[in-house]
Formats: structure tokens, sequence, C-alpha cells
């Protein structure tokens, strides 16, 4: 067992997620990334170890999944140490000419991540997504808190509820964006599967707000990427759509997280209505020539 060979351990702090992470170093000298979590967690950490796995099996960039089990701590999960610093760190050395570039990668490496199928048996998208709104509808009509200009958002969730109808499903990453980007040694890394999901291909690009905020360049060349060129109107209107939900959701989420999170979340609304004019492509993606 690898993990019986793991000679010291430093913590690793950040994120959402309860489990210990560590950099660990083996006897061997090799480096390894390492996490625990409680053993209520094992099923959903071996599920995100396979899943992972077949991701790496593609040839993506990602880290390779070693090995997983229980320990005295918990169940862990061993993977291959990326030596590299995080995208919102990097991006400020690179051109605005390597964000595109970096973005159509980050756009193809999604795209080959979506050929992993959704299980069989998982209810039609529409019947999913639609319950999916009505609850975040619901939460947000009764958070004491509300946006100063909510009436696009649910509009544009009613405008848009019927491109729902016959759309296909696949493995989401569901958290794709600049924050689970890294770069090692200059190269783009994606990281944290953490929270791995099955739908809508493209309900993936609803955290393209925080891509755009840390460069509106490696977000035009996430889409470019993954279309191969321009997408088609309808994306643009489930995108509409997945945004809505989300930013509407998100207050109620912010609250318990404090003041500050909850303006984090209201400056985020107010920059995806930004994009909006009268046409349904956002400002900040123009084609590339």
């Amino acid at each position: 067992m690898l993990y019986n060979t793991i000679l010291s351990r430093t913590p690793i702090s950040g994120g959402w997620s309860a489990d210990r992470k560590y950099r660990a170093e083996a006897t061997d000298g090799s480096v390894w990334f390492l996490r625990i979590g409680a053993p209520s967690r094992e099923a959903r950490l071996r599920e995100v170890f396979g899943f992972q796995q077949q991701a790496a099996d593609l040839g993506l960039p990602i880290a390779r999944p070693l090995e997983c089990g229980t320990c005295a701590e918990g169940f862990y999960t061993l993977e291959t140490w990326i030596d590299g610093i995080d995208a919102r760190d990097a991006l400020p050395a690179r051109t605005e000419a390597q964000h595109y570039t970096d973005g159509l990668l980050a756009g193809r490496v999604l795209r080959r991540l979506h050929t992993i199928p959704a299980p069989a048996e998982l209810p039609d998208w529409e019947t999913r997504f639609n319950q999916n709104i009505e609850r975040r509808v619901a939460e947000y009509l009764a958070c004491p808190l509300k946006y100063e200009r909510d009436d696009p958002l649910l509009s544009g969730i009613s405008g848009n509820r019927e491109l729902l109808k016959d759309r296909p499903q696949s493995f989401q990453h569901h958290d794709y964006h600049v924050g689970n980007f890294m770069y090692e040694h200059g190269a783009l890394r994606i990281i944290d599967f953490d929270r791995f999901a099955f739908g809508d291909p493209w309900q993936e690009f609803q955290k393209l707000p925080w891509c755009v905020q840390a460069s509106p360049a490696l977000a035009r060349g996430m889409v470019d990427g993954y279309f191969d060129g321009p997408p088609p109107e309808e994306f643009w209107r489930l995108l509409a759509l997945y945004l809505c939900c989300l930013l509407l959701g998100n207050l109620p989420w912010a609250i318990p997280y404090g003041e500050e999170e909850v303006q984090v979340m209201r400056r985020q609304a107010e920059q995806v209505l930004s994009w909006y004019g009268d046409g349904i492509v956002p400002a900040w993606y123009r084609p590339r020539p």
C-alpha cells in the first residue's frame, strides 16, 4: 500500500470541503496529494476516485488517482502531486493571447470529460432540472434578502425553460472554473473532481462568471474550444437559464457564511446582469476573427 510508505505530510488549507488535504512525501521521495474524509464519505470518495480515473485514462491534464482505502483517520485517496500555482495567481503574468489559448484547452478538456456517460437510469433532464428550478425559486422568494434587480433573473428562467426538453446528460465536473485550474511549469491542469454530478453538459458553463472576472479572454477561449468555434444561439439561451437559476440560489446559500459572502454574490449577480443588453450573447464574448 502506498499509504503505508508516507513519511511526512503538510496540511493544505483552502476550499469548501471538510476533508483534510495534505502534501504527502513517501519514503522513496515521491510526492502525492492526500485527501482524508470521514468514514461516512467513503462511498462518495470512491466514486470520485473512479471517475477521476476515467478522466485520467482519456489523457486529460489532471492528477492521476493512485490509491484509495480506509485508514485510522477515515477514508483516504492518493493522487499524483501537481507542482503548480493557482490559475488566478498565474494569469496576471500571462498575455491575453495566452489566456485565450489556455481557455481553448480548458474548453476542449471539458468536451472530452463530457464523453463519460451518465447512468442510463437517470430521469430525463427536463424533469430533473425543473425540480431544481422550483426549489431555487422557492428558496429565493422565502429568503429575507433580495437582489436589487431580480426581475431579469426570474424572467430569464421562465422564458427559457422549454429548452430543457430532450437535453442530453453526461458526467459533469460540476465546478469547472478558474478556481479549479492550475499551471504546472506553464501548462494548464484541472483539479478537484469532488463535486462531480450528471446532467446537461452545457450546464457546466454556469460557473463562467468566475472565469470572466479573472479573464474575459480565458472565458472566450473556453467557449470556442468547447464548440470548436462560436456556439449556437441555443447555447446562449440555455446559459442564461442556468445562470439565472444559479444566481437566485447563491443569495440564500451565502447567508450562513456572513455578510462578506453575501456581498460577493450580490456583485456577481450585478456582473452577470451587466453582460446583457438587447441580445442574448453576453458582452464579453466576441467570436475570434
